[in-house]
């Protein structure tokens, strides 16, 4: 905003040093008259002297005015208009003349003032359109509350002469302090009692007004069209005149409905969370309602026919079978759950020990020597490969996921292959098939909870792959996914890992 002129005020005031150079200047061109002017020029004299009292009322007060006015007369009449050094005017034209030329100075300086006043109304009016302007654009560019009231706040010492000002939060009927700029010389302390007052009754309160003027600060109300933000607490060294309590009412506004547009904008931001937060609740009840109700259905209809006295030796293995495959998927299921639960809390803990990528490989196929039984799985790794670094279950997790995400998302038959490999303090490991893979358009959501493939009904919660991401980042390393040329999908993890000391490994 641009500096505000410094004009002053055109009151009827009493200052000496105005009075003082009235009389100063008039003095000093009467003296310069004199010496200039010959007997018939005292007409001249009076248009000099008219605009001297011209010149003075632009920079002088009404008091002033009427002074050089009074003075300027007396002085023509008593130096210039025979006789000289007598108040005494033989002439009727003179006489006329002199009651011309005092009429015609008063009113010329007293016109003049006027002006003057209105031309400083005018700019007053000016610098306050200006700064509500400038106060109206920089809200429109803010974001959060105190971002806003750093901006309101900006340029209230400068137009309103304000020792301190605050804002307080209003909460239902109650009000908190969120942002406060105190003077360090005078700090003021803030009524709560009358704050809630203000704000339930949205009217002013405190010094300078009707209501609780005993106390330091002025209380506004920061009114809305739905809901009010708060309160505004000021303290003013003096009051505001009529012109500046428009101009404050009118700051007041514009800061008002700033605060209610953030302020409905985060209410509108949690009623959408909520709206989202239901839906996933909904869609999550649904996935698990699902997908627990299939294991559990095989194990109470294996449990029942086993119960059956005519059921043989050979159809008893196959149910108990049959129970143990839906007794490790509902593990899966609940597992699944944990690590993403304990991811999301922040709680897992990496616990690391040297490993042989071979057991943990081993490990998880023998959990899903069903689902491999479908497909042809190959495995690679170096014959060289040493042990790594990492954290044994949490990695069989990982590993488990990715496998069974191909088994479970290509068709019968395909080829999954899993290589591991070792690479400058790097444990790389890529599992890939040559399925259909993804949507390029989905690829950077892969590893989004409870994403699918175009809705696909496939088994699962699509928590699988997330799941692989937060576990592969608690050891320090990265995933990423990307579609071959030849077809199918390739994830590959890449982990920090040194090499053992195999001197020490059993210290170590």
């Amino acid at each position: 905003m641009r500096q505000k002129k410094t004009i002053p005020h055109p009151t009827f005031t009493l200052q000496t040093n105005q009075y003082l150079i009235v009389i100063v200047v008039i003095t000093l061109t009467a003296l310069l008259c004199k010496l200039f002017s010959n007997q018939q020029g005292y007409y001249i004299v009076s248009f000099i002297l008219l605009f001297v009292v011209s010149i003075m009322a632009v920079f002088l007060g009404i008091g002033p005015i009427l002074l050089a006015s009074t003075i300027s007369a007396l002085v023509w009449n008593y130096f210039f208009i025979p006789p000289h050094y007598a108040l005494h005017i033989e002439r009727t034209e003179d006489r006329l003349m002199f009651g011309s030329f005092f009429f015609i100075a008063l009113i010329n300086g007293v016109l003049t003032n006027r002006i003057r006043r209105q031309e400083h109304l005018a700019l007053e009016r000016e610098e306050r359109t200006n700064a509500i302007f400038e106060l109206t654009r920089e809200l429109l560019n803010t974001n959060g509350i105190s971002e806003i009231l750093n901006v309101a706040f900006k340029d209230v010492k400068k137009y309103f002469d304000a020792t301190s000002i605050s804002f307080l939060k209003g909460e239902k009927e109650s009000v908190e302090l969120f942002i406060s700029q105190e003077s360090k010389q005078n700090p003021s302390r803030i009524d709560y009692k009358i704050a809630e007052w203000v704000f339930k009754n949205s009217m002013k309160a405190g010094r300078f007004t009707d209501f609780y003027d005993e106390t330091s600060l002025t209380y506004y109300p920061l009114t809305g069209n739905q809901l009010n933000p708060g309160v505004i607490a000021i303290e003013f060294n003096e009051p505001l005149s009529d012109e500046k309590e428009i101009f404050w009412v009118g700051y007041l506004t514009q800061v008002s409905n700033a605060l209610e547009r953030e302020l409905l904008s985060d209410l509108a931001l949690k009623a959408r969370l909520l709206d989202e937060s239901d839906k996933l609740y909904k869609t999550l009840f649904t996935l698990i309602s699902h997908e627990f109700r299939i294991p559990i259905a095989a194990i109470m209809g294996a449990s029942d026919t086993l119960m059956m006295p005519q059921t043989t030796d050979t159809d008893r293995t196959q149910l108990l079978n049959e129970i143990f495959k839906a007794s490790v998927r509902l593990d899966h299921l609940v597992e699944n759950l944990l690590n993403m639960s304990r991811l999301e809390s922040g709680k897992i803990s990496v616990h690391t020990d040297w490993y042989d990528i071979n057991d943990l490989l081993n490990k998880v196929t023998e959990l899903l020597t069903k689902e491999l039984e479908q497909h042809n799985f190959l495995s690679s790794i170096p014959y060289d490969m040493p042990l790594v670094r990492l954290d044994f279950g949490l990695m069989e997790q990982v590993i488990y996921n990715l496998i069974l995400n191909s088994c479970q998302y290509t068709p019968v038959g395909s080829t999954i292959k899993f290589g591991a490999d070792y690479k400058e303090d790097f444990l790389i490991i890529i599992v890939e098939d040559n399925g259909p893979g993804f949507p390029p358009e989905m690829l950077n959501n892969v590893f989004n909870k409870f994403f699918r493939v175009n809705n696909l009904k496939t088994g699962g919660l699509g928590l699988g792959l997330s799941i692989v991401k937060g576990l592969t980042e608690a050891h320090h390393g990265t995933v990423r996914v990307e579609n071959q040329e030849t077809g199918g999908a390739r994830f590959i993890i890449e982990i920090p890992s040194g090499i053992p000391d195999m001197k020490n490994i059993e210290m170590e």
